[in-house]
């Protein structure tokens, strides 16, 4: 029996199947980071009934955005676009969840208020690249914040997550992987700091476990989760024991109850697939010994790896991400096991219609047949 197509519950939700639309950074929002009419039209599209959505990686702070095109949740005037979108999903009988980042030291001052530096725990040269209007470009060598400061990030995601309930969301995911703002405090490659937030992995958790703990005041804990990347390298992300850091994280939001842990696996670096890397389920493996609520994989899986890793108990659903680009009736073809629109890797970052809501469901390739 099929455990891809078996229900499951998530906090106080109950969906029918185990294939997640996995947050897919696209570079579509309008000017000002907000979602516009093309937004709505792509995650509906990709709503199924009893489908569990996680909405692309969405802009908590003025400072915190990477990418030319991203939308945000740090002003007001983005609720209403992002409305649009969760109505559109609701509509076709889908849940979706906001996923607050903050791009940290993996960003550009051409995206930064004022073109100012981008922000991190630590001033640590790293070879990582940011979208603006000239393009991919290297990252604008960031400043270190001020311990001072940390407690206003943390404010800045409890304000977001308010915002988020006005857009009509489901619930929360805090990125904590893909080197960004988190996983930068979180890994000692990226963190030098010898105040509080430095130094021993206790004091390296504690902004993202701030957050989750500012973010749960608004949502409930049945209503926010984490992603994290325990294999991640992208933007020269490193770790002198991840073993002992994720296992250490995972056990702490365990202890705080949230509705699932979002885990990379190995096999994705970033927002890369590293073909050379087996795709075992590392990440899994590991934490499920310390995280005991529902866990969501990721990484380059198909329909066979994803029955295979919910089989052996290691997760509990499967988020896909290329395949769910190419294929916005991915759940269905996975189950009537229909063949699958090839994706165009040059139309993934920013652009039109064109990569994004252009491709066909398996029944128009019938007709046009």
């Amino acid at each position: 029996m099929s455990r891809l197509f078996s229900q499951i519950k998530i906090g106080s939700y109950d969906f029918a199947h185990r294939v997640v639309l996995a947050p897919l950074t696209r570079m579509r929002a309008e000017s000002g980071a907000r979602p516009g009419p093309l937004m709505a039209e792509y995650y509906a599209q990709r709503t199924s009934p009893g489908a569990l959505l996680i909405g692309e990686a969405t802009i908590a702070a003025p400072d915190g955005n990477g990418y030319l095109g991203a939308p945000g949740l740090y002003d007001d005037s983005q609720i209403e676009g992002w409305k649009a979108v969760t109505d559109a999903v609701h509509a076709k009988g889908g849940k979706i969840f906001l996923q607050l980042y903050h791009a940290g030291r993996q960003s550009n001052a051409q995206l930064q208020p004022e073109g100012g530096r981008p922000v991190g725990p630590s001033e640590v040269l790293h070879g990582g690249v940011a979208y603006t209007e000239a393009g991919w470009v290297p990252n604008t060598p960031n400043r270190a914040l001020e311990t001072a400061e940390l407690p206003g990030i943390v404010e800045r995601f409890r304000t977001a997550a308010e915002r988020g309930v006005k857009a009509g969301f489901d619930g929360v995911e805090l990125h904590a992987a893909n080197g960004y703002l988190f996983d930068q405090f979180l890994q000692d490659g990226s963190n030098r700091r010898t105040d509080e937030y430095g130094g021993p992995i206790a004091n390296r958790a504690r902004l993202l476990l701030d957050a989750t703990r500012a973010v749960i005041s608004v949502w409930g804990a049945d209503k926010v989760a984490v992603r994290l990347g325990p294999s991640g390298s992208w933007g020269n992300m490193s770790d002198s024991d991840p073993q002992a850091l994720f296992a250490y994280v995972a056990t702490e939001l365990d202890a705080l109850g949230i509705a699932y842990l979002h885990l990379i696996e190995p096999r994705i670096a970033g927002n890369v697939e590293d073909e050379t890397r087996a795709q075992e389920p590392v990440a899994a493996k590991l934490l499920r010994t310390r995280f005991h609520g529902p866990i969501i994989v990721a990484g380059g899986f198909d329909g066979d790896s994803a029955e295979a890793i919910l089989q052996s108990g290691d997760a509990d659903l499967v988020a896909f991400g290329r395949h769910f680009i190419a294929n916005p009736d991915l759940p269905e073809r996975l189950r009537k096991h229909l063949p699958l629109n090839p994706y165009d890797r040059a139309t993934f970052f920013g652009g039109t219609d064109i990569g994004y809501t252009d491709y066909p469901f398996h029944t128009e390739e019938r007709i046009a047949a």
